[in-house]
């Protein structure tokens, strides 16, 4: 009876130990705990399946750039950009230009609007390991209102490339509206 007994203080002396040394440890990243696995896929797939997690950086560039976008002030950043560029937007548009030109061409956009709100859901820094290539992923939603004072609101989904200066030369935008367009 005293063994088991003393069994169970050691116990709980270890399992209360443990707990604290957990909570006072800092978190290890993502990198350190998660590897790249293969996907088995019943595709084939055309550019990369083999990513893991990128600079944050870049991630804060192009949240930087959305927040330029809403402010109208889309030059403010552009040695966030490449010297050329290729952009394809989500109402079909599609741009390969200089960064001047491809920055002249959103902001004469923008400029259509008294104000523009983006709202952030999800934004991630990846690397496509088997083709060296940075990409960053956001998710939000804009709400635009013309200076006519019409208002839309769209579910965004972009996909910009970094290249190995680490300043975007490709974005894919897709666009949703979030209502139904009225009849």
């Amino acid at each position: 009876m005293k063994r088991n007994l003393l069994f169970a203080c050691m116990l709980i002396l270890v399992s209360c130990n443990s707990n604290q040394s957990a909570q006072t440890e800092p978190a290890k990243p993502a990198s350190d705990s998660v590897a790249v696995q293969n996907i088995n896929s019943p595709y084939e797939i055309g550019y990369s399946s083999k990513f893991a997690m990128g600079n944050a950086k870049y991630a804060e560039n192009v949240l930087t750039l959305w927040k330029d976008y809403d402010n109208g002030t889309l030059s403010a950043h552009k040695d966030f950009f490449a010297d050329s560029m290729t952009a394809y937007l989500g109402n079909g548009a599609m741009m390969h230009a200089s960064r001047d030109s491809v920055i002249a061409g959103i902001q004469r956009h923008r400029d259509m609007m008294s104000a523009a709100v983006d709202r952030v859901d999800a934004v991630m820094a990846v690397k496509s390991t088997d083709k060296n290539e940075d990409w960053v992923l956001i998710w939000g939603t804009e709400t635009d209102t013309y200076k006519s004072g019409k208002v839309d609101s769209v579910y965004l989904q972009e996909t910009w490339r970094m290249n190995k200066d680490g300043k975007a030369d490709l974005l894919f935008q897709y666009a949703r509206p979030t209502a139904p367009p009225k009849k």
